[in-house]
């Protein structure tokens, strides 16, 4: 599975890693929408950390792609935050269109910053875990680590939200394995894909961004953000156009399907 380059060795810096969780440098990350196929081998079992907040209903192992608003649905997800400098203005965009998005968010961000992810429960907003470091190499690791990986994040966003658990799990780059689909699906969060790869953490331009969003729309409706990694000003404004135009296409905004 190939991975897009660019540098994103910020989560390498976040400082405090919980119940010894193992700081990453964290290499070049991709942004590639996923097949929805379901592998072999058994349903993993839980492990100590595997029930904060109490037990959740498994869902399905199939990535995600499509919306709970039907067909004129679309999904609006935004990554590997939160960030006190972006997490806020996304926020406040989303209001002011009356949007609401799901939240791929880091262990380790959300842990640094849990007043706002409870700003983004508080808004009507949705979970989704995205590891603890945003290692995009997890497929080739051990199962031992992709369990640490996603269950420490778990039970991190658990412990930042007040008690509010994450709905999917996106992998980093896309890195999903048989494994860490049904992992995440036996504690209720369904693995998470994308249609529309903005790549608006390269820094295209506003306009580059806007026009991959109008040109790959048709791919299907869940399209990928960020509001964290770096300078987020493109996103921003790139959001305040599009959000607006897919009101004016005739689109409602959605959840993805679990």
């Amino acid at each position: 599975m190939a991975r897009h380059g660019g540098g994103r060795g910020w989560y390498g810096k976040v400082v405090g890693a919980a119940l010894g969780v193992t700081m990453l440098a964290v290499g070049a990350s991709v942004w590639t929408a996923q097949a929805d196929s379901s592998g072999g081998g058994a349903t993993p079992a839980p492990s100590a950390s595997a029930t904060p907040g109490g037990d959740a209903e498994p869902v399905d192992i199939s990535i995600a792609h499509a919306s709970e608003a039907g067909p004129s649905g679309v999904n609006i997800t935004i990554d590997d935050g939160p960030d006190p400098a972006w997490t806020p203005q996304v926020l406040d965009l989303l209001d002011e269109y009356g949007v609401k998005a799901t939240f791929c968010m880091t262990g380790l961000q959300a842990q640094a910053h849990p007043d706002l992810v409870k700003d983004v429960v508080a808004a009507g907003h949705r979970l989704c875990d995205h590891s603890v470091s945003h290692d995009t190499g997890m497929d080739k690791k051990s199962e031992a680590y992709q369990s640490k990986e996603i269950l420490d994040a778990e039970r991190m966003i658990i412990k930042a939200s007040g008690g509010v658990r994450p709905m999917y799990y996106r992998a980093p780059g896309g890195a999903f394995t048989p494994y860490s689909r049904k992992l995440a699906a036996s504690h209720g969060m369904r693995p998470l894909g994308w249609n529309v790869d903005t790549k608006d953490f390269e820094r295209p331009g506003t306009d580059a961004i806007v026009d991959t969003v109008q040109r790959e729309l048709a791919n299907g409706p869940t399209i990928l953000f960020h509001d964290a990694g770096g300078d987020r000003t493109q996103t921003v404004e790139a959001l305040r156009q599009v959000l607006p135009w897919l009101k004016e296409q005739g689109r409602t905004f959605g959840f993805p399907v679990r």
